[in-house]
């Protein structure tokens, strides 16, 4: 740690849209300035092996901190989707106590994902897959140019 900082520790970030069915990652370079869409995981029945996954997911790239997305209404506030993603952000600093979890507010950044794709000239025929993990990217970049990651907000 840097000035008690915990989020100035050296490491990638990792970024994390959760769904229902499934889990959207995505990655920061090690400056911690650009995130990449990674990889979706598809939700179990045992969540805790689910949050053991994005942990090991986490270490696995050298991240050092974890930014959960936080589905708020449109008003800013917390319906039952962020409720639950507090919840989930809370069970997985429980089971990586060595990761530092925090939350950012990812509204709209499923819109955003859909209309890259779709500039990009990427078909819908591509699946949900690819949006959950390129949503997670918008999010962890919403993070990481909100300069999140460098002043303690989280």
């Amino acid at each position: 740690m840097t000035g008690g900082r915990p989020d100035l520790v050296a490491g990638r970030v990792l970024g994390v849209d959760l769904g229902e069915r499934r889990i959207g990652l995505a990655l920061s370079d090690p400056s911690r300035t650009i995130a990449s869409p990674l990889e979706v995981l598809t939700r179990g029945n045992d969540r805790d092996q689910d949050r053991r996954t994005i942990a090991e997911v986490a270490r696995t790239h050298g991240a050092t901190l974890v930014v959960v997305g936080l589905p708020r209404s449109l008003s800013g506030r917390d319906g039952p989707a962020a409720r639950s993603a507090r919840t989930e952000a809370d069970a997985i600093a429980a089971i990586a106590p060595d990761l530092r979890v925090v939350l950012h507010d990812e509204r709209l950044t499923t819109v955003e994902a859909q209309r890259s794709l779709d500039a990009a000239g990427v078909g819908k025929d591509r699946g949900r897959t690819v949006i959950d993990k390129v949503a997670a990217a918008v999010m962890l970049q919403s993070y990481l140019d909100a300069g999140a990651n460098m002043d303690g907000r989280g």
